[in-house]
């Protein structure tokens, strides 16, 4: 019997080996996905409050024209909720300006704080920050600078943080700040709700790479 030309009796299990691999790695995928949305959900609930917070830190988000985006506002409604009872607290508003905002966020978020009644005296603004890791490092250059939270050099009391964001943005701020800061401090975590559903969904895809992203490059 004569061979057809060209004929290659391996070539369909060749082909279905590599239908399998990329199935696996595909179900891998997936796998990894879900188990850092499960990370992501762990620290997005609610607040974890540890002792007496002195210092509040607001993670900044997008500026629109018209002032702070929904996202943002959700941050600084739950910070002004919380302040409701603690008014004397010091407040770091750590956000710079982006290209396609016209101020800063941290601006923006004195703004709005000083608006609703928070005393401006008590409000820091970082306002260099281009991204949560420089959030973090800018802002505890900022405590340095200003000698917040009892702040010494060679002892290295930082004081009693309150983080404030995004409930999804906790866990990379989380992950990160312990990375960023040495010393003696506690870290509590106020969860803000995303009253935006599209942003919501936005963010349920982004977040897990971005947690990745900082995981590996973010040092």
């Amino acid at each position: 019997m004569r061979k057809q030309k060209g004929y290659r009796p391996y070539a369909g299990r060749k082909k279905g080996l590599w239908v399998r691999l990329l199935a696996g790695l595909i179900a891998l995928g997936l796998v990894c996905f879900a188990a850092l949305e499960v990370y992501i959900g762990f620290h997005s609930q609610g607040s974890s409050i540890v002792g007496q917070p002195n210092i509040m830190v607001i993670f900044g988000c997008q500026v629109k024209p018209w002032g702070p985006s929904v996202l943002l506002q959700d941050r600084l409604d739950a910070a002004l909720t919380y302040l409701e009872d603690h008014p004397d607290m010091k407040i770091i508003v750590t956000g710079g300006k982006g290209d396609d905002e016209h101020m800063s966020e941290a601006q923006c978020m004195y703004n709005y704080l000083t608006e609703h009644g928070v005393d401006g005296g008590n409000i820091y603004m970082e306002d260099r920050s281009r991204n949560t890791w420089q959030n973090i490092t800018y802002t505890n250059a900022l405590v340095r600078e200003q000698g917040l939270g009892g702040y010494e050099e060679f002892v290295g009391g930082y004081g009693d943080y309150l983080l404030v964001s995004s409930g999804f943005h906790l866990a990379r701020i989380k992950m990160l700040w312990q990375r960023g800061w040495k010393g003696n401090y506690s870290v509590s975590t106020l969860a803000a709700p995303v009253s935006d559903k599209p942003s919501a969904i936005q963010m349920f895809f982004r977040e897990p790479l971005a947690l990745v992203k900082s995981f590996v490059f973010d040092r």
